[in-house]
């Protein structure tokens, strides 16, 4: 029984140990669950460490990497540098050289050249520093869209905000070309530059303008920054270094670093257009737009940057391919505001012609507005011209510019015997009554089909546009390539081209003004766009009546000349009529657009026998750039062998008519009536002092003593006829051949 007892005690004793055991067991797990919270977090944070950790290690590999330069499957490949930059063992050179151009008035900015220059040294680079003064951009600039070179611009900023005397032509060039349609924005394009301004930040209406303006003009032509521009400041106390040379220093730093990295091949991730850090590159746009990496100096000051968006073209054109249902980021809402202002402004330049908007502090109904408005002109003056008074004006023609450097004339001189340096390209009328595709100015100027508009006084007129002339003029002073004779001699004006824009018959004292320039000796070329029949019958004697035929036909003279007047085919033929009635010079012009009207021989044969003109010119249009406007490409310019083709080809369809000179530059030939020549020789050329003197007698005798074209004829010289060995071009002066394709801006 005592063992009975004692197996018992044994097995009661297991049993309680289980139970202990399970209720300990039971106890932890329900003390799991109700913890479960917790635990769930330290796990998730244990995980959370481990990634960030993961993550930390393949990033820094990466940027140690990306910093080095050699990517991990690059070892034992890579190109030996010699600080930074590659030696001439590397397969591909990205930077050739660097170009250091300075703008300096009192020697601060040639010094940071000098210094800078050593600095580029030091880096085994090409380096060559150039005064802005001794460097013709017309000739040189686009070359460095393909020299691999960076070109750095030093500039200091003169007085009124204006830059130094010695820089002053090569800023005009740049401000010129960047504001001129006819150079495109892709004008510059491969371009690498970047600036640094030299100013004074006591003149706050001035500060850096010269430095700021070389920068936006550049990246209009489409030259591509390779850094942000930086501003010395002469100012200590608000210099951001303390001085300006601590300014130039720091920004020198940086630019040697930007060097060395374009040495490199390294090229930035976007286009540089971004804001706070915010890529707006097209195509590189994401949500993760802070992924993008930028060097520190372009994200440094960002606010004083001043941000060039896209043109109002290119803009039309996102907008047009995004549809009218596109979404628009807020961001964006900047850039659509502006393709809305510039669409306002175009609007506002149509309406200048009509004369019917109110205009503010009218105080009658009945009185006439300006016409040139605000908008017209901006517009205008960003082109270059001098506007004088609120209906005229005056630019430099490029052939004048030619000639002061003795590179030829245009064809008025190889036809007319004119002297291209003394002539002024003026208009008492920037109103026109057509909408040419070809228009050089892309319809900047005001339409209408009367004069409704304030008048000026022809004297005022007149005088303003002679000063105006000879200020342009004295700009070449000092310029590289002028000759002197020839820029004295231009500052007396002997011929006046009235062709620059518009319809200069519609000013209503056309006569008067004609009458004040043979006062002063100067010879008239008169250009009508053969809309104006009465005017033409009621013009006083001109040196040179030009009409503009631009098609043969209703329909294509529709489509080319795109003219105001619904009775314009009745116009344009009465006005044909009316020169016929002309006893002095008068002349065709005929501008040939391939695909729209060279295959019109015999119709151009019938206008001729209409208005029985002396001389008839034809000349292959010229393009002027890609415009809403227009839908003219290079296709339509013909080659100057296809415009001899169509003159041989003419003139065979007219008995009374040779072809006299050529004008192989302007892509113009002459055809002549053969009453101007006399005993076998060409009489094309214009005896200037007779002329004056038979309209002198003409106004004193009240017009009854009349004169004819053959009065005041000169002899041809043999260098300017067709079938020349110099074919039109002066032996006088030296032909300029272009190294690159050249641009064809013609200005009259």
């Amino acid at each position: 029984m005592a063992g009975s007892g004692s197996d018992a005690g044994q097995r009661g004793g297991g049993l309680d140990v289980s139970v202990d055991m399970w209720n300990y067991f039971h106890t932890c797990v329900a003390s799991i669950w109700l913890h479960r919270f917790y635990i769930y977090s330290a796990v998730a944070l244990g995980v959370s460490l481990w990634i960030v950790i993961q993550f930390t290690i393949t990033k820094a590999k990466k940027k140690g990497e990306k910093s080095s330069g050699n990517p991990p499957s690059s070892k034992g490949t890579e190109a030996k540098l010699i600080n930074g930059c590659a030696t001439p063992q590397a397969k591909e050179v990205h930077v050739a050289g660097v170009k250091i151009f300075y703008g300096s008035q009192t020697g601060t900015a040639k010094g940071f050249a000098k210094a800078l220059a050593e600095a580029v040294t030091s880096l085994n680079l090409p380096v060559e520093v150039i005064n802005m003064g001794d460097y013709d951009p017309d000739d040189s600039l686009s070359e460095e869209t393909t020299s691999r070179s960076v070109c750095v611009f030093l500039v200091a900023t003169y007085t009124d905000g204006q830059p130094p005397e010695g820089s002053a032509w090569f800023c005009k060039w740049l401000e010129e070309a960047a504001s001129d349609f006819r150079f495109g924005n892709t004008h510059l394009k491969g371009l690498r530059y970047a600036v640094f301004g030299l100013g004074n930040s006591v003149y706050v209406d001035h500060y850096n303008t010269v430095g700021r303006s070389i920068d936006r003009w550049l990246w209009v032509l489409g030259a591509s920054r390779v850094m942000t521009r930086a501003e010395g400041d002469c100012n200590v106390a608000q210099s951001r270094h303390g001085s300006i040379e601590a300014d130039f220093a720091a920004w020198k730093t940086k630019f040697l670093t930007r060097l060395q990295a374009l040495c490199r091949g390294e090229k930035k991730p976007c286009s540089g257009r971004c804001k706070k850090g915010k890529c707006k590159s097209p195509g590189k746009q994401s949500k993760e737009g802070s992924d993008h990496e930028h060097e520190a100096s372009e994200h440094e000051n960002t606010e004083a940057e001043e941000l060039f968006e896209t043109s109002s073209e290119e803009e039309a054109g996102a907008e047009e391919a995004g549809g009218t249902n596109s979404v628009i980021d807020v961001e964006d809402l900047g850039s659509i505001m502006g393709h809305m202002k510039k669409a306002k402004r175009e609007r506002e330049l149509e309406e200048g012609g009509a004369g019917m908007r109110e205009t503010p502090g009218r105080k009658e109904q009945g009185e006439k507005r300006e016409m040139i408005t605000p908008a017209l002109r901006d517009a205008l003056t960003k082109q270059g011209y001098k506007l004088i008074g609120s209906h005229s004006g005056v630019k430099l023609c490029r052939w004048t510019k030619s000639m002061l450097r003795g590179r030829g004339g245009c064809y008025k001189h190889t036809f007319y015997g004119i002297e291209s340096h003394r002539c002024m390209e003026a208009t008492p009328s920037l109103a026109c009554a057509n909408k040419c595709v070809f228009c050089w100015r892309h319809h900047t100027n005001p339409v209408g089909t009367e004069w409704r508009w304030k008048m000026d006084q022809p004297e005022m007129i007149l005088q303003e546009a002679i000063e105006n002339h000879q200020n342009m003029i004295k700009q070449f002073k000092g310029v590289s390539g002028v000759l002197a004779a020839r820029l004295e001699e231009a500052l007396v004006v002997k011929h006046c081209a009235l062709s620059l824009v518009g319809e200069p018959i519609m000013y209503p004292q056309i006569n008067r003004f004609v009458r004040l320039l043979h006062q002063h000796s100067i010879s008239s070329f008169l250009v009508t766009n053969a809309q104006f029949p009465e005017e033409i019958r009621a013009l006083e004697p001109v040196t040179q009546l030009y009409v503009s035929v631009d098609a043969s036909t209703r329909d294509s003279l529709r489509r080319i000349d795109r003219p105001l007047f619904k009775d314009f085919w009745q116009r344009f033929l009465d006005s044909l009529k009316a020169l016929a009635e002309k006893r002095q010079r008068t002349v065709y012009r005929l501008t040939l657009v391939k695909a729209w009207n060279v295959e019109e021989l015999r119709a151009y044969a019938e206008l001729i026998s209409l208005g029985k003109p002396d001389f008839i010119e034809v000349k292959g249009v010229t393009y002027c750039g890609e415009s809403s406007a227009s839908s003219l490409t290079m296709a339509n310019v013909p080659w100057h062998e296809e415009v001899v083709g169509f003159v041989q080809e003419l003139a065979e369809l007219l008995p009374d008519y040779e072809i006299a000179c050529e004008h192989e530059h302007s892509n113009c030939l002459l055809l002549a009536h053969t009453k101007f020549k006399v005993g076998g020789e060409w009489h094309t050329w214009i005896d200037y002092e007779r002329f004056q003197q038979l309209v002198q007698e003409h106004q004193l005798s009240g017009g009854s003593r009349s004169f004819s074209a053959a009065d005041y004829t000169a002899r041809t010289p043999a260098w300017a006829l067709f079938g020349a060995k110099e074919r039109g071009f002066d032996p006088l002066d030296v032909r300029h051949q272009r190294r690159s394709k050249a641009r064809d801006l013609s200005g009259c």
